[in-house]
């Protein structure tokens, strides 16, 4: 398998179709010209190209195994972090005051994508760690910030994220896990969590864990939570890592995919920790890092999904059968519309991660709810392109697309847990018809009044594929206003088409843009899209209005198959 860093295209999205260039003219981005960002994506391409790609094999066939209690990670995988970290890339977007480069999250996720289509399995390490250091920068002590941000900014400890439990997984308010304030200030942890990413390892000197618990008072449910950081081994009071924590790795997990990253069981058994914000309050902590790694993760859809094409395009370029298969039509039509839905994924999560720069940078409302309502979008629909195109590029091999020889299955193996992953794409979809349509539509029809203008914008140079986008965004607007006329069971069951009809004609705008600003083949793409990806947000739509009584209607029996005579 070879992969080739997409810089090229990622910087033509920055610079042409989504806002990144107005981040410049603030003072909190002034550095972010754009040749700073030309020359930040290079070096990330280079790295992603060239040292972390070659290791993405390596930890599929010699997982990360569990020896005595310690985690050895997959060949290679130290050197790989280690280049990551000694880069200065983890604490690309973090504060300046504690040893970050305080770089736009727009840059951020651009070069995330770039590493996770690389090697998936590494790059979670630093996104975990990426998400602990914002969760900490917003919520934790001085005390705690001084100690802990310039270690894992630097990469010598990671971090990672502690929710879920055998029967708290979705629903995190019914965790068990206790936490009891002791003599020294500090809480004694005792629990399990299970899929805990990264859980321990030997690319880092400490591992800091986030972890959910309840304390003795705590309220029933996600009001009674707090969160606590428990680290592998306690530092001392130079701040280096000290005596170990009363806590272990029960077990690795096998799983489809990403053998190289360590998902652990975690057993904490009066694991001393440390209280993060106030108490009880552990979930507005915790949702600090889950926002910032929803977004992560749907990068890393686009990033697999970058890789999944570019290995399909070499394959059909090279196989013959009467004449090289990329010429065969029905091969050209999945390359084709692949390559599309992979723009357009990109281009959502780059609006996305510049809209949160913008808010941060400016205070402006607008721009925080803008964020908040294309986070789900990003994450879901760029998780859902990287198992499309993943799965057409097996598809693209044929039958050698279904054995490890030629590695397009892996793909596809790797990408199928990130609709899983921080909030299943079920979960995003909700969330989106839910509270983030709580504001009257308000953030959603901001954004079609940006669609339709950007489509009258195209009038006279494109008209059809303006044509194409004005009557979709006008459909989109009616479903809509249908969904906020209903209660939310019945929003509910429409969510994913509905999610996902949006996800299409914000990729139909940014298409559209990309043929005004760019070349021939741009406009081609565009072609591509307009033609045989928008189209699908009728029947999206259909679905999203189309209620629940057929789901409700619906009886255990008929879903289990045991029909009645």
């Amino acid at each position: 398998m070879s992969y080739k860093a997409p810089v090229a295209q990622i910087d033509f999205i920055l610079n042409h179709v989504v806002p990144f260039r107005d981040l410049a003219g603030t003072d909190r981005f002034a550095e972010a010209t754009p040749d700073t960002a030309a020359a930040i994506l290079a070096e990330a391409g280079k790295l992603a190209t060239h040292v972390l790609a070659p290791l993405n094999r390596k930890g599929d066939e010699h997982p990360a195994v569990l020896e005595n209690g310690r985690v050895r990670s997959s060949p290679g995988y130290a050197e790989g972090f280690r280049a990551i970290a000694e880069g200065g890339w983890i604490g690309l977007s973090a504060d300046p005051d504690h040893g970050g480069s305080g770089l736009p999250q727009a840059l951020n996720m651009a070069v995330a994508e770039m590493m996770a289509g690389a090697c998936l399995a590494l790059q979670l390490n630093p996104l975990l760690t990426q998400g602990q250091i914002e969760a900490l920068e917003h919520h934790a002590s001085d005390e705690l910030k001084a100690l802990y941000l310039p270690k894992l900014i630097s990469g010598e400890w990671s971090g990672t994220m502690n929710l879920t439990e055998p029967g708290a997984g979705s629903d995190v308010g019914a965790l068990v896990t206790k936490a009891e304030p002791d003599a020294e200030g500090t809480y004694r942890i005792t629990g399990q969590k299970i899929f805990i990413t990264w859980g321990d390892s030997d690319v880092t000197e400490n591992v800091c864990h986030l972890v959910l618990a309840r304390l003795p008072d705590a309220p029933k449910g996600t009001r009674g939570i707090s969160l606590f950081m428990v680290p592998k081994l306690i530092p001392d009071a130079a701040g280096r890592p000290g005596v170990a924590n009363s806590l272990k790795v029960v077990s690795l997990e096998e799983k489809l995919g990403i053998h190289g990253s360590p998902t652990c069981v975690m057993s904490f058994e009066g694991a001393t920790g440390w209280l993060v914000g106030a108490e009880h309050k552990g979930m507005a902590a915790m949702f600090t890092m889950m926002n910032c790694a929803r977004l992560g993760v749907g990068m890393q859809g686009v990033g697999v999904a970058e890789a999944a094409l570019q290995q399909a395009v070499a394959y059909a370029a090279d196989r013959n059968q009467m004449g090289p298969i990329i010429r065969h039509p029905d091969v050209r039509r999945m390359l084709a519309t692949a390559r599309a839905e992979v723009f357009a994924a990109r281009a959502i999560g780059l609006a996305c991660a510049t809209a949160i720069d913008l808010e941060r940078a400016t205070g402006d409302a607008v721009h925080a709810a803008r964020a908040a309502f294309l986070t789900p979008i990003a994450k879901a629909y760029g998780t859902d392109v990287g198992c499309r195109v993943a799965d057409i590029g097996v598809q693209v091999h044929g039958g050698m697309g279904y054995v490890e020889e030629t590695g397009a299955a892996q793909y596809l193996r790797d990408v199928r847990i990130t609709p899983i992953y921080e909030g299943t794409n079920g979960i995003q979809a909700m969330d989106l018809v839910g509270r983030k349509l709580s504001d009257g539509g308000d953030a959603a029809l901001r954004l079609l009044d940006e669609i339709a203008d950007g489509a009258k914008s195209a009038q006279a140079d494109h008209p059809q594929m303006a044509n194409q986008l004005w009557q979709a965004a006008e459909t989109l607007r009616e479903a809509t206003q249908a969904l906020l006329d209903r209660d939310l069971p019945e929003r509910f069951a429409g969510a994913v088409p509905y999610l996902t009809a949006f996800a299409r004609v914000l990729g139909g705008l940014y298409h559209l843009r990309a043929a005004q600003a760019g070349g021939e083949s741009h406009r081609a793409l565009a072609r591509v899209f307009m033609a045989r990806v928008l189209p699908r947000h009728a029947s999206d739509l259909a679905e999203a209005v189309a209620g629940r009584d057929d789901l409700t209607g619906i009886d255990d029996a008929a879903l289990s198959g045991d029909f009645a005579a």
